[in-house]
């Protein structure tokens, strides 16, 4: 669980304890007043008696400072229920900003193979072509190497018998064969 997720949590429990305690002193209040009401007619049908009356206004200056006490509260917690309203919604903005940017980075970590096939591939292209070249020259080269080695051996052999090296053919070898004349060259 993330650390936001859990904030979340307490933040959403405390909310609904705060909503629990101002509905208890919504209760409160309502008594109270009921109290304060029955009080005030009462005191319209009974005539009071002057201790009773001081009494009466001792509980009733009580009951008004308790009540006052209580709206002060009632005030107190929904501006502490309205300022945690506000941190869980920007909460849950933040979460949700997260869970966004955490998709577009798994897309892109998924992406990234094919991505590094495709740049791999651009930087051996030239590779491959310097090496089809390298190939190619090789080969001419070894082809030239050959035929220097033919043409060497050739002239070794002609510098050891001192005559140049021409095939040798058996009389009768080839009865068909018809050589040209040089005439009074």
């Amino acid at each position: 669980m993330s650390l936001t997720e859990s904030a979340l949590q307490s933040l959403q429990a405390e909310n609904a304890q705060l909503r629990e305690e101002l509905q208890m002193r919504d209760q409160l209040v309502q008594q109270l007043s009921q109290e304060l009401f029955r009080l005030v007619k009462g005191k319209t049908t009974v005539a009071p008696q002057p201790e009773v009356s001081e009494r009466s206004k001792a509980q009733l200056q009580a009951l008004r400072e308790q009540l006052l006490g209580v709206e002060q509260q009632v005030t107190f917690y929904q501006e502490q229920i309205a300022e945690r309203d506000a941190e869980i919604y920007q909460l849950r903005q933040s979460v949700q900003e997260l869970n966004d940017r955490s998709r577009m980075l798994e897309q892109v970590v998924q992406e990234l193979p094919s991505v590094y096939r495709e740049k791999f591939a651009e930087r051996m292209e030239p590779v491959k072509e310097k090496v089809a070249m390298l190939q190619k020259e090789n080969r001419q080269l070894h082809a030239e190497l050959q035929s220097a080695s033919y043409r060497l051996a050739v002239r070794s052999k002609r510098a050891n018998t001192g005559r140049p090296d021409l095939p040798s053919f058996a009389p009768g070898s080839n009865p068909g064969l018809n050589l040209p004349s040089f005439g009074n060259a």
